[in-house]
C-alpha cells in the first residue's frame, strides 16, 4: 500500500525548511552522488510512531515583489491540492495575518482536502498564544503552535495530520492489479503513450509542455490481465520559471512512483536522457520498484546499425546506478513495439517478486568468496557466514558478516552481480542488509 503524502505549503521565511528538517531528521543532510537523492530536498520519508508518510516541500517561492509570492503561493498551494492527502499550511506568528494567507487560505478551504493550519517560530506558548488565535480569521480550522527550530508542539501537529491517513486496511491493499506509474519530464509522450496502449484520447495530449492537469488513473486490459496505469501529470498552467516546472513535476513524480509496482520511466530519444530523466529514476530506485526505460520518438530519428548501441550506451553511462533497467525504444505516435511494454512489465514485476532459496543463496555466496577473497583491513578478514532473502518488492537479502565496517560497498555489489548472473532479476533493484555476528 503507498504511503500517505503531505505537502507543506507557506510564505517565503515562515520555517517551511526548518520544519521539513525536523520532521526528517539526520538523513537529509547526507548528500549522496546518486541522482535523486535531490540536494534540493523535495520529498523526504518520514516516520511518526508506527506510521510513514512521504512529506514534500513544495518550496521555491522567492520574495521578489508581493504580486509575485501571491501567485507563486498560488500555484504552490494548487499543485499541494493535487497532490497531497494532508496539507501542512504554514503560516509566522511574528510576521502575523498577511493577505497572501487569506487569499491562500481561501484555495485551500475550496479544495476539500485536510488542511492543518500550522504557527510557527511560537518559541513561547505563554507568550505568544493571544498572537496564535489572530489565525483563526482565516477560517480553516483551530491553529496548532509550534516551533520547528525548537522542536516544540511537532508531535501535536503530527497526531493532527496521521488523524487523516487512511486506514490500514483500506480497499488498496485488496486491489493486486499491477499499477504501473508512466514519468518522465513534461512533453516526452506520456500521455501519448497512455493513448496508444488504451487505444483512445483519454488523456490530453497537446505540445504544450504540462497539459496533463492531474495525475489520472487509466484501466487497460492487455490478454485478460486488468493494469492501473498512473499518468504523472504536469502543470496546470505554464510556470515562467523551468525550474520550478522541473521541481513540481519531480513532486508529482514521487507520489505516482510510491503508488506504483513498475515505473515506466518515458525519454524523449530526440533529446537524451537530461539530468531531470536521472533525478526521476534515482526516485524509482530508491524506492526499490521495477524500472523500465522507454525510450520514445525512436520513429524521429536517423538510424544506422550502430544507433540503438550508442543510444543503449549512452543511457547506461548517465544512469550507471541501475544498470539492472530494462530499456525499449518506441514510438507512442506510430505505435512502434509499444505492445512490448506489456510483456515487460509483466517480467519485472515477476522480477520484483521473485524469491531464491537459502540454501541456492548460500551455494552462491560460497562460491563467490572462493572466486575473489573479502577484503581485510589491518589484518583483520571480512568473513561470511550466511546469506537470506528476507523480503520482495524489492527483493531484499540480509548478510551476515563478523564485522561490517569491512564490507565495502564493491564487495556488496560483486555478489550482488553473482546473485544476478544466476537468476537475472532483470528490472528491478536488489537490496542488502549487513548484520554481524559473532564467530563460532
Amino acid at each position: 500500500m503507498s504511503k500517505p503524502v503531505v505537502a507543506v505549503v507557506g510564505r517565503p521565511n515562515v520555517g517551511k525548511s526548518t520544519l521539513f528538517n525536523a520532521l526528517a531528521g539526520e538523513r537529509i543532510s547526507i548528500v549522496q552522488d546518486t541522482p535523486g537523492v535531490t540536494r534540493d530536498r523535495i520529498y523526504a520519508d518520514v516516520t511518526w510512531l508506527d506510521m510513514a508518510f512521504t512529506l514534500i516541500d513544495t518550496g521555491g517561492i522567492e520574495p521578489e515583489s508581493k504580486d509575485i509570492i501571491l501567485s507563486r503561493m498560488r500555484e504552490q498551494a494548487q499543485i499541494a491540492i493535487d497532490t497531497a492527502d494532508v496539507i501542512l499550511f504554514m503560516t509566522d506568528v511574528r510576521q502575523g495575518l498577511v493577505d497572501a494567507d487569506s487569499k491562500v487560505a481561501d484555495m485551500l478551504r475550496r479544495s476539500q482536502k485536510p488542511v492543518i493550519l500550522v504557527v510557527n517560530k511560537v518559541d513561547s506558548f505563554e507568550k505568544f498564544m493571544p498572537d496564535v488565535y489572530e489565525f483563526y480569521n482565516l477560517g480553516i480550522g483551530e491553529p496548532i503552535p509550534i516551533s520547528a527550530a525548537s522542536k516544540l508542539g511537532i508531535g501535536d501537529m503530527l497526531d493532527e495530520v496521521a488523524k487523516y491517513f487512511p486506514e490500514r486496511a483500506g480497499d488498496e491493499t485488496e486491489d493486486d492489479r499491477p499499477k504501473v506509474a508512466i514519468v518522465g519530464k513534461p512533453n516526452v509522450g506520456k500521455s501519448s503513450l497512455i493513448n496508444r496502449l488504451v487505444g483512445e484520447e483519454r488523456v490530453i495530449v497537446s505540445d504544450i509542455a504540462g497539459t496533463t492537469r492531474d495525475a489520472i488513473d487509466t484501466e487497460i486490459t492487455w490478454k485478460d490481465r486488468e493494469y492501473v496505469f498512473i499518468d504523472t501529470a504536469g502543470l496546470r498552467r505554464k510556470s515562467r520559471i523551468k525550474e520550478e516546472l522541473e521541481r513540481f513535476s519531480i513532486i508529482r513524480a514521487v507520489t505516482a512512483v510510491e503508488r506504483a509496482d513498475v515505473v515506466v520511466i518515458v525519454i524523449d530519444a530526440t533529446e537524451g536522457v537530461t539530468e531531470q530523466d536521472a533525478k526521476i529514476a534515482g526516485i524509482a530506485h530508491e524506492r526499490g520498484k521495477g524500472i523500465i526505460i522507454a525510450v520514445n520518438k525512436w520513429d524521429a530519428i536517423e538510424k544506422d546499425d550502430k544507433t540503438i548501441y550508442k543510444h543503449t550506451n549512452r543511457i547506461r553511462e548517465i544512469l550507471s546506478f541501475m544498470p539492472y533497467a530494462e530499456i525499449l525504444y518506441i514510438s507512442a505516435k506510430t505505435g512502434q513495439r509499444t505492445q512490448k511494454l506489456f510483456d515487460m512489465i509483466d517480467a519485472v514485476l515477476e522480477n520484483n517478486s521473485m524469491r531464491v532459496a537459502t540454501g541456492v543463496l548460500n551455494e552462491i555466496m560460497t562460491e563467490a568468496v572462493a572466486m575473489q577473497q573479502p577484503p581485510s583491513d589491518k589484518g583483520k578478514r571480512l568473513k561470511l557466514f550466511y546469506i537470506t532473502q528476507v523480503a520482495v518488492k524489492p527483493p531484499t537479502f540480509v548478510i551476515f558478516v563478523n564485522d561490517k565496517e569491512l564490507m565495502h560497498f564493491s564487495y556488496t555489489r560483486y555478489l550482488e552481480n553473482r546473485i544476478r548472473d544466476a537468476f537475472g532479476f532483470q528490472g528491478t533493484s536488489l537490496k542488502f542488509i549487513i548484520r554481524e555476528r559473532k564467530e563460532g
